[in-house]
């Protein structure tokens, strides 16, 4: 067994905390020997192969594992239905998707989140990142005007797949230890819950089937006096579990994400300090370690572009024979080369 999977595992111990109890029900030692047998047969079995994007690690096998408590039989049966659907989802495949729908820079984004502004957003004092939603005054209709329903839903799916495949792991990375999942904050102030309800049971659906445990904690803020019937609606829609990780919370919310949430790191909207001005506002900035890493990668590869074109160049010009005078040069070559005008 991986030194990784004893690591993570034993890190259920404080993982479980009054904020997120779901103790499992083997201890490490009897985790570590599951998680042993799932990862054999799903490569034996051919539902996994090395280098799959749905993750191979010991991670994300574990997450499949938690979900169906350890049982191996409902393990696979379930990872084997996330592998069938992401091969299929949107007639091009989650991957095609993926790499086609940059969902911090994709045509419509701003109007996108007019009607449904559902972004990622720095982390809580735990290292968990913010998924925060609004759906206050979501008009679909309107929406539809400016983007298809067929395209909504695929930015939703990519933000999911997102979720998954980027922010957990980046954020981990961050936090030097596996956060265990996102802290969504969906605020529901003015929501028009017939006109998402096909949405949001499709998302939650699609989430509990395909990226178990990839949700920590879910607070719901805002709720309105009508929510105790639209929670007998939704309730239904969720596993046991993940309905136990719901809270639901009034407009006198913003004490109690504040003991969760730093004030720099929670938007004004939500009671918080934090306003993302330079980037046009919080859900616009795609503030977070993702994004520093993100930019750390497009800088680097800026100076390995300018790097090889001033090589090639330089190599292009001496095949050339250009002459050189015999006096100095008014022009130091070094000083003025492309990565030197790039901004990181």
């Amino acid at each position: 067994m991986p030194m990784v999977a004893s690591k993570f595992m034993a890190s259920d111990r404080h993982r479980y905390t009054k904020e997120n109890d779901h103790r499992p029900k083997y201890g490490v030692r009897q985790q570590e020997d599951i998680l042993e047998q799932f990862r054999r047969q799903v490569f034996q079995e051919d539902i996994v192969r090395e280098g799959d994007s749905i993750g191979t690690d010991d991670l994300t096998l574990l997450r499949f594992l938690r979900a169906r408590k350890f049982n191996l039989d409902e393990a696979k049966k379930m990872i084997k239905g996330a592998q069938q659907w992401r091969k299929t989802v949107a007639g091009v495949g989650i991957d095609e998707l993926y790499n086609q729908l940059d969902i911090f820079d994709y045509p419509g984004r701003e109007q996108v989140f007019r009607s449904w502004s559902m972004f990622f957003h720095k982390a809580h004092k735990m290292g968990r990142p913010l998924n925060i939603e609004f759906l206050r005054g979501c008009d679909l209709t309107e929406l539809y005007k400016h983007i298809t329903p067929e395209k909504h839903w695929e930015t939703i799916v990519t933000t999911t797949e997102t979720l998954a495949r980027k922010i957990i792991p980046t954020a981990s990375r961050a936090a030097g230890h596996d956060i265990g999942g996102v802290f969504i904050i969906v605020d529901l102030k003015g929501i028009r819950f017939w006109q998402v309800k096909s949405l949001v049971q499709a998302s939650f659906q699609m989430s509990q089937d395909y990226y178990p445990e990839t949700m920590a904690k879910l607070a719901i803020v805002n709720a309105p006096s009508s929510f105790t019937f639209i929670w007998s609606i939704v309730k239904p829609w969720l596993a046991k579990e993940t309905a136990e990780k719901v809270d639901v919370l009034g407009s006198d919310y913003q004490g109690v994400l504040l003991q969760l949430v730093d004030a720099e790191n929670l938007p004004t909207t939500l009671g918080g300090k934090c306003t993302c001005e330079h980037a046009g506002g919080c859900d616009l900035s795609g503030a977070g370690p993702w994004r520093d890493e993100r930019l750390a990668r497009s800088a680097q590869a800026t100076k390995q572009s300018a790097s090889s074109s001033f090589q090639s160049t330089s190599k292009h010009e001496g095949n050339l024979g250009t002459p050189v005078a015999d006096g100095p040069s008014n022009v130091d070559p070094g000083t003025n080369t492309p990565a030197d005008d790039t901004t990181p």
